[in-house]
């Protein structure tokens, strides 16, 4: 069978015209009529029927549709597969990656990681910590790096990394060695409470806080980035892990605040795979060196 057919087929039933997947392919409208009849001969049944100027599928070209698309991926993934070898890799790793640990601990690991095993191609997708789960468990990835545990039987998790979480707030330009030191009740008290840049522990701390603090304003900012961008322009204060603002204090964009009223949570990061496969297996020896 021609891929090349297959692909003028997938096009014609996405776009219901024949004229706009030849623009698509970049071939002539007759080409792309002379690939469907090649087709529909070769299978024996008829995929498209006329509507007007546009067609549209015959249930046995619905039902072909779905098997068309799963032939040109499979073609595709040998092409990848081949080109990896022809670049001197021998192994893959698909990972799913949470964004508060790509933007905190991975790039670090990874790179160190890839140092020292030049073999192995890595893909990383970025994808919601309440998500990985389901994607490792569909065998979409390899390997699961969530700020959440897991709860699925038929799946393995390894707790890599366990942060404090601190309160953190803007730098108020006052001298840190004589300025009297900052107050929890009276930051929480005078500002915003950027919540729920975490996935694990803001539940508990948002009833925590209105138990001791019931006057709090409280604000949702899903992303750690962003809410460290908020608080240096003085938008609010937060409770983050240590390690995603040990830059900023460093540099002296942040303050830390100390905190006395109730036990700080903790924030956890999570290796999750199905299978312990070499590479898995390897990649979390790895990452079990490094503490935050």
């Amino acid at each position: 069978m021609d891929l090349n057919v297959v692909k003028t087929f997938i096009s014609a039933a996405e776009f219901s015209h024949f004229r706009k997947a030849a623009e698509r392919l970049y071939i002539s409208q007759p080409t792309v009529t002379v690939h469907i009849k090649q087709l529909e001969k070769e299978l024996g049944v008829k995929l498209f029927e006329r509507e007007g100027k546009k067609i549209k599928l015959t249930e046995a070209g619905r039902s072909y549709l779905k098997h068309a698309k799963r032939l040109i991926e499979i073609y595709e993934e040998g092409i990848t597969a081949l080109q990896s070898i022809s670049q001197g890799y021998t192994k893959t790793l698909k990972m799913a990656i949470s964004p508060l640990i790509a933007d905190n601990v991975l790039p670090f690991v990874l790179k160190q990681f890839l140092e020292t095993h030049p073999q192995v191609e890595i893909s990383v997708e970025i994808i919601e910590s309440d998500e990985i789960e389901k994607a490792v468990l569909e065998e979409r990835v390899d390997i699961g790096l969530s700020c959440l545990p897991c709860f699925s039987p038929e799946l393995e998790q390894t707790l890599l990394f366990t942060d404090k979480v601190i309160l953190v707030a803007p730098h108020d330009g006052r001298d840190f060695e004589s300025a009297p030191p900052l107050e929890e009740e009276e930051l929480l008290s005078s500002n915003y409470l950027l919540t729920h840049n975490h996935p694990a522990y803001w539940d508990y701390l948002c009833y925590t806080i209105k138990q001791f603090y019931p006057k709090t304003r409280m604000m949702k900012v899903s992303q750690t980035h962003i809410t460290k961008r908020f608080i240096t322009e003085g938008l609010g204060i937060s409770y983050l892990p240590a390690s995603t603002v040990r830059r900023e204090l460093l540099e002296g964009r942040l303050l830390e605040v100390e905190t006395k009223s109730f036990p700080m949570p903790e924030a956890k990061t999570f290796a999750i795979i199905k299978y312990q496969h070499g590479v898995q297996k390897e990649l979390l020896r790895f990452m079990s060196r490094f503490r935050l």
